[in-house]
């Protein structure tokens, strides 16, 4: 890869080891003899004349001056990439590497959707997608291992950088023929009254509902919880179950007029948001710019068709 002639050999294998936790696992990633990886961490230490880790019988761990060298290099290895993502731009090629991190409702209809968009105006372009949960997806891109993350988010997140926030609300989410479809709102009373279908209390949307429940003194008892969020909603479309979203998640399947979706009006349902997150300092290839640009749109757009 190009960018590796950017950066020094000594800092590229020593910041392996510190995401690797040992010699032995960096030698096999960076496929480089463990023999090499030593001697160059040994030729940084002997020129910072401190040692960079605490050895231990499971693995290494970075010092305090490890971790400030690891901050630097980490730094440099992003700066490496941009550069040459932005030569390759400014050379015409048109072409570049787009890495999102993201909860799994922008998966499975939204992302791929704006991102099919996206490569018609721009074909060369190409996208790394990793589904994961608000947490991870947070790490993912304070780690430089994601350029962009999109996700839910309750709480400010040190060293992450909000390019955009809208409200997402918790939205009811049933079959078209349901008793309670034929309503603008419903109430977390009503929607109890049904089967429940949710996703897993590890969600930011599971934990504002069981919130607002408990503050309302309600007796949940889903008969249905996993992690996948699609077998929820097709569960609630083959039964009275009701199951719950935010509107972005199950736009696509609502305007097909697979589901209805209805607001769920309790004080606190609209605890959480929508976050398009970066690097605080991190200077984002062109292309990556272009991205969340046209990514900023969209939800933009998602958030005013939601009020109309």
């Amino acid at each position: 890869m190009k960018h590796h002639h950017l950066q020094e050999t000594s800092l590229r294998y020593f910041l392996e080891v510190v995401r690797c936790g040992s010699i032995s696992e960096a030698s096999t990633r960076l496929n480089v003899a463990g023999s090499a990886i030593s001697r160059q961490i040994a030729n940084l230490e002997q020129a910072l004349g401190t040692p960079l880790f605490e050895r231990r019988p499971r693995g290494m761990v970075a010092s305090a001056a490890g971790e400030m060298l690891a901050a630097y290099a980490f730094r440099m290895a992003l700066e490496a990439d941009r550069l040459v993502q932005d030569v390759d731009a400014l050379q015409g090629l048109r072409r570049g590497l787009v890495r999102v991190a993201t909860s799994e409702g922008f998966a499975i209809e939204f992302l791929p959707q704006v991102i099919s968009d996206f490569r018609e105006k721009y074909p060369g372009m190409i996208f790394q997608l990793l589904v994961s949960a608000p947490a991870e997806v947070t790490r993912r891109v304070r780690k430089g291992e994601a350029d962009i993350g999109v996700t839910f988010s309750r709480t400010p997140q040190s060293e992450i950088k909000v390019e955009h926030r809208q409200a997402a609300p918790v939205m009811a989410v049933m079959r078209r023929g349901h008793p309670l479809a034929r309503f603008e709102q419903v109430s977390l009373s009503q929607v109890s009254a049904y089967p429940l279908a949710l996703p897993d209390t590890g969600t930011t949307i599971r934990q504002v509902f069981d919130i607002v429940a408990s503050q309302l003194r309600l007796v949940i008892e889903p008969v249905v919880v996993s992690n996948y969020i699609v077998s929820l909603h097709n569960f609630a479309l083959a039964s009275d179950a009701i199951s719950i979203a935010g509107e972005v998640t199950v736009r696509h399947r609502q305007l097909r007029g697979e589901l209805a979706v209805i607001p769920i009006h309790d004080l606190g349902m609209d605890a959480r948001c929508i976050e398009l997150q970066t690097l605080v300092g991190r200077t984002l290839p062109k292309v990556v710019q272009l991205f969340l640009e046209f990514l900023r749109g969209r939800f933009a757009e998602a958030e005013a068709d939601s009020t109309r």
